[in-house]
């Protein structure tokens, strides 16, 4: 009966591995050696990496890290900050009822310590995204130092790595507060500030299937029609367009030599996620198991 259980847990093992895909090498199509490409997850912690098999001596093998963004320096923090500010012609007050406008004046004061009073002049998406953050660390636990998503980035920094952002500036702030229409950015902070728990629902979802390493579930899960959440259809309709873009801006990288790829696992499967969309440009992208 006991080599009968240890056979069993063996087996559950094996097929958890066969499964459970973050760290996927490229190669093919005039690439310069062996990239590589790992999904993350904000809400992973930094142990999270040792259960991923040969994470770091694939981080050792290369001597560029490609990421979305990168907004380290000051110049690019002082447009983020101009960036998330409403222009002079716009008013929040004016896109809401008197009681929708209260309510989300108190759960902005009671979850951030700021009311509206200090945070009107800023643009629904930038306080969504607040609010939204606030959720995760206070029913998920998330902590921005210890997450996974920006780890490699910052080990990189610190050793004098080059980090290379695949989207530019101007890009990267249209995707932070612009990538909706301002009448959908005001319904989604309506909404989220109605219903928190959408948010908290979807992003254990994705986690879950993120530990699993089910990169195709969590496309699906996103572009599901009963998908009420601020990451919606929408987004991942723009998602699909950038990874496109990605697509060809990795090409350079990939030809110049060995990279380190590190990316949201949200961008990364489905029928027109980046690794498919890869493939298609004619790249050998293999799982490491």
């Amino acid at each position: 009966m006991k080599r009968l259980l240890i056979l069993l847990l063996f087996v559950q093992c094996q097929l958890s591995i066969v499964h459970c895909q973050l760290l996927y090498e490229i190669s093919g199509n005039g690439a310069k050696g062996k990239s590589y490409l790992l999904a993350t997850n904000k809400l992973a912690d930094i142990t999270f990496l040792d259960s991923i098999p040969h994470v770091f001596e694939a981080w050792g093998k290369t001597k560029k890290v490609i990421t979305e963004f990168a907004l380290e320096d000051y110049e690019a923090l002082a447009a983020l900050r101009q960036a998330a500010v409403l222009p002079d012609s716009l008013k929040l007050a004016a896109y809401y009822t008197a009681s929708e406008y209260e309510a989300i004046n108190e759960a902005m004061r009671l979850t951030l310590d700021m009311g509206l009073d200090k945070l009107c002049r800023m643009k629904p998406s930038y306080l969504t995204e607040l609010y939204r953050t606030e959720l995760l660390v206070t029913w998920l636990k998330y902590d921005e130092k210890r997450s996974l998503e920006t780890f490699f980035e910052q080990i990189a920094q610190e050793k004098g790595i080059p980090v290379v952002g695949l989207d530019e500036l101007g890009e990267a702030l249209f995707m932070l507060f612009d990538r909706e229409p301002f009448h959908f950015q005001c319904e989604e902070l309506k909404n989220i500030i109605e219903y928190p728990e959408r948010e908290v629902k979807l992003e254990r979802a994705i986690y879950d299937m993120y530990k699993a390493g089910h990169l195709n579930d969590i496309a699906y899960q996103i572009s599901a029609p009963d998908n009420l959440s601020t990451l919606s259809f929408s987004d991942y309709q723009i998602y699909c367009q950038r990874n496109l873009s990605w697509a060809k801006r990795l090409k350079a990288h990939l030809e110049a030599g060995p990279c380190f790829i590190t990316l949201n696992a949200n961008y990364l499967g489905g029928e027109k996620g980046l690794i498919a969309v890869l493939r298609k440009e004619g790249y050998r992208v293999k799982g490491i198991k």
